[in-house]
């Protein structure tokens, strides 16, 4: 097995994941399909579609096509998303310390957030420890909330994040079964 910062971040509780999501962060991939956004309605919505313009995900409710570019690097992960050809999304992860005693920084621009994550039947789901603005903190509790997981279906990637706001609720979610390019596999794609 290829040896990245995933893997050593999970230590043994790699294998706890699905084959397909240890093969995606062994060797990274290009996972393409369609994804529906979904934006709620009223000031909820347009709290949503502020969010989703600062990230760079399309600001319309309704299907997009969307298409994921994860690679490895020395200090964990890169995820570039393109949605419908034009909107980029651009995340790093960086890997600290293990699971057991770590987390995980995903920087998103001026957003950072640390988070830790919870094996649950083969599926990985993020759970946020902290977060910060331009590396000012933010407390937890002024911050939208997130509720992010991928697991396997069908062969294939599902995934979705979905974003809360309190006194609105959930103002924005993607989500969407991806696959493989079918030029670049997940398990034949060298680790970068």
């Amino acid at each position: 097995m290829t040896h990245t910062k995933s893997s050593e971040w999970f230590g043994q509780h790699f294998n706890h994941l699905a084959p397909l999501l240890r093969q995606l962060h062994t060797h990274g991939s290009e996972l393409t399909g369609p994804v529906d956004i979904t934006i709620a309605n009223g000031v909820a919505g347009r709290i949503g579609r502020r969010i989703a313009d600062m990230l760079g995900i399309p600001t319309d409710s309704h299907q997009h096509t969307l298409k994921v570019v994860i690679s490895h690097n020395d200090d964990g992960l890169s995820w570039d998303r393109c949605f419908d050809e034009q909107h980029l999304f651009y995340s790093t992860f960086t890997a600290v310390g293990t699971i057991e005693n770590g987390y995980w920084l995903e920087t998103t621009g001026a957003i950072q957030l640390m988070l830790t994550v919870d094996i649950k039947h083969g599926g990985w789901y993020w759970r946020t420890l902290k977060a910060s603005f331009k590396g000012i903190p933010i407390p937890l509790w002024l911050l939208p909330g997130t509720h992010a997981y991928k697991v396997i279906e069908n062969n294939a990637y599902r995934f979705y994040v979905g974003i809360s706001v309190p006194l609105f609720g959930e103002v924005l979610s993607y989500s969407g079964l991806l696959k493989p390019h079918v030029n670049t596999p997940i398990h034949s794609q060298a680790a970068q």
